[in-house]
């Protein structure tokens, strides 16, 4: 009897802990489908909005991509990347890293849609995220399963963010650093690096390498069209002078960009280091070749990404609206 009772408790002691792990784990973890009992129609909500929005202005797509990038890299995926500035903290979206980002009232356009189903459910966090997402799909990207349940920060990161976001100048080690420092690898980083074969470079990011001298390790037959773009030395930051990332397939997320950059074609110096660099060239090299690669790679890098220390459980908030902390919200 005695030793009945020895061997069968191990297996029940067991399961208490198991049980214990997937409790607290439904508390504090991300998982699949969060809001199906709270607000089912959230992520249909969402991508609705996003095809929605994604016809009447094409260029939302570009800016929710970036979105994730901009704010799940920055210590934690918690939405603080939408607040505005207050009379004691700058908003993240004014820092010279953020140069170039718009759209940010689209979010709010989904936030209010969300709302009008279930008030108080949804964080911003999630729909930053989604709508993400839902973008990549909108630009011929793969559809990528993500994780719900992240929760609203309630300040800027605004003081740090040059900590943790690199600079498109900086080196390839500085950018590998940065990436790893978050559990993304070097493919992953080639991967989410792709998210240049959309969208457009202003010309204050590039015309370093095309005044006083053009940069010699530019494909020269690329130049002429990059100087019609760009033709002052020192241009307007508020002007709309831009060059698009990828002439061929503007609108398109594809592996093109590699075989771009390979052919000497990048705008920017982070993209000319991605195909040059011993550790990042072979999978440039990868990518160019198989759309499905970078796919496949690009989707465990924003997988990655998007899962970066969020807040759950009971830290953070749900925000009224993505551009206030609640707290600022009911004294306006």
């Amino acid at each position: 009897m005695d030793e009945f009772i020895v061997s069968t408790s191990i297996p029940i002691t067991n399961f208490f802990f198991l049980f214990f792990f997937l409790f607290v784990c439904l508390l504090l973890c991300l998982v699949m489908n969060f809001y199906k009992d709270t607000c089912p129609q959230a992520e249909d909500i969402i991508k609705e909005q996003v095809k929605l929005l994604y016809k009447r202005h094409k260029n939302t797509a570009f800016s929710w991509l970036r979105n994730i990038f901009h704010d799940c890299a920055v210590q934690s995926c918690d939405a603080s990347l939408l607040l505005d500035s207050t009379r004691k903290t700058l908003s993240e979206k004014e820092m010279d890293r953020s140069f170039g980002m718009r759209n940010f009232r689209y979010i709010e356009n989904i936030k209010e849609a969300v709302e009008r189903e279930c008030p108080g459910v949804v964080s911003c966090a999630d729909i930053l995220v989604l709508s993400g997402r839902d973008g990549v799909v909108a630009l011929g990207g793969p559809y990528i399963p993500l994780k719900t349940g992240r929760r609203d920060g309630r300040k800027s990161r605004a003081e740090i963010l040059e900590q943790y976001l690199p600079d498109h100048n900086d080196s390839m080690s500085v950018v590998l650093e940065r990436f790893a420092a978050i559990g993304i690898d070097a493919p992953g980083l080639v991967a989410l690096l792709g998210s240049h074969s959309v969208g457009r470079t202003h010309c204050v990011k590039l015309v370093h390498r095309l005044y006083p001298e053009v940069d010699p390790a530019l494909n020269p037959d690329h130049v002429p069209h990059m100087l019609h773009k760009c033709p002052d030395a020192i241009p307007d930051p508020k002007a709309v002078q831009y060059v698009r990332n990828d002439r061929g397939t503007p609108m398109v997320l594809d592996n093109n960009y590699y075989r771009n950059i390979l052919d000497n074609k990048g705008l920017m110096m982070v993209d000319h280091q991605l195909a040059t660099d011993k550790r990042t060239r072979p999978y440039v090299k990868k990518m160019a070749k198989s759309q499905d690669y970078f796919f496949k790679e690009f989707s465990r890098a924003i997988t990655l990404l998007s899962e970066n220390n969020p807040l759950t459980g009971t830290k953070g908030e749900i925000r009224k609206v993505c551009n206030l902390a609640n707290k600022l919200h009911d004294k306006s």
